[in-house]
């Protein structure tokens, strides 16, 4: 994955969308991107799509006031993944729409639709970018695309430190035989070891890896490692064989954000 050359903001120019503006600057800068933010307006909103886009500078967050504003009426899966393909977008950046705690998150972009539409990685960002992500928790099911988010989150972040982990499934509470929990333990991190061997990654990365298999719920265990280092992003693949992966795309994609108390980088599949 090379350094996308633009990044494609989704925003509804309002205060709740600054976290995610911050930080599309904060990457536009670092990595000497090019910043578009679109605006995309609803049926109830046609009187005043055709202001031109410089009406709306004013609502913007003062570090995005040289991005290029592009206002689009219609349905914001929909425009976002054809905007983002039509300019060779290598970024969409979202964010979500209202956080009471982490009880109640709103996921006000669709997220998920917009995940599933968009051939680029998409950014879902909750935290203040104050400084660049300094450590990176990236979740894996031992898939292809869970080697294509390691990848990912490599290429993208160079100088950060990645953390690899693997939720897997404890002995329940009725055990086939005694020292099952030892021998799912043991499953687990072969099969780590297994796929970072088939993996083959440069050194450059393996010199910034390190590897963790937890017991439990996907996205309970992404959020103990997360925490546990002090992460500031989570990257997960697309396309998996289950778990967290599948989970952050769907019907659960509100439930996972709840969860995970960090940025969420959902890289392409192939």
């Amino acid at each position: 994955m090379t350094i996308p050359g633009e990044i494609l903001l989704a925003s509804d120019l309002s205060s709740r969308t600054d976290r995610a503006a911050e930080r599309a600057v904060l990457l536009a800068r670092g990595w000497q991107a090019k910043l578009a933010i679109l605006h995309v307006t609803n049926a109830t909103e046609q009187g005043s799509a055709g202001l031109a886009a410089e009406a709306w500078r004013e609502e913007l967050p003062s570090a995005a006031g040289e991005a290029e504003l592009l206002v689009r009426n219609g349905s914001l899966p929909d425009v976002l993944a054809k905007v983002a393909a039509e300019r060779g977008s290598g970024l969409i950046v979202t964010g979500v729409a209202r956080y009471n705690d982490v009880r109640d998150y709103v996921v006000g972009t669709a997220v998920d639709y917009i995940v599933r539409r968009a051939a680029v990685p998409v950014l879902i960002v909750r935290r203040r970018a104050d400084r660049p992500y300094g450590t990176i928790v990236v979740g894996t099911d031992f898939s292809e695309g869970s080697r294509r988010a390691l990848l990912a989150a490599a290429e993208l972040f160079p100088q950060a430190r990645l953390l690899l982990v693997h939720a897997h499934p404890g002995p329940g509470p009725r055990t086939d035989f005694q020292g099952k929990g030892d021998f799912l333990r043991a499953e687990a991190e072969a099969g780590m070891k297994a796929f970072l061997d088939a993996a083959k990654l440069p050194e450059s990365l393996i010199t910034r890896l390190s590897t963790q298999s937890v017991e439990g719920n996907a996205a309970a265990a992404i959020e103990h490692c997360r925490a546990a280092a002090g992460a500031e992003l989570v990257v997960v693949g697309r396309y998996g064989q289950g778990g967290f992966a599948e989970a952050v795309i769907g019907s659960t994609a509100e439930t996972i954000l709840g969860t995970v108390r960090a940025d969420i980088l959902i890289a392409p599949g192939a």
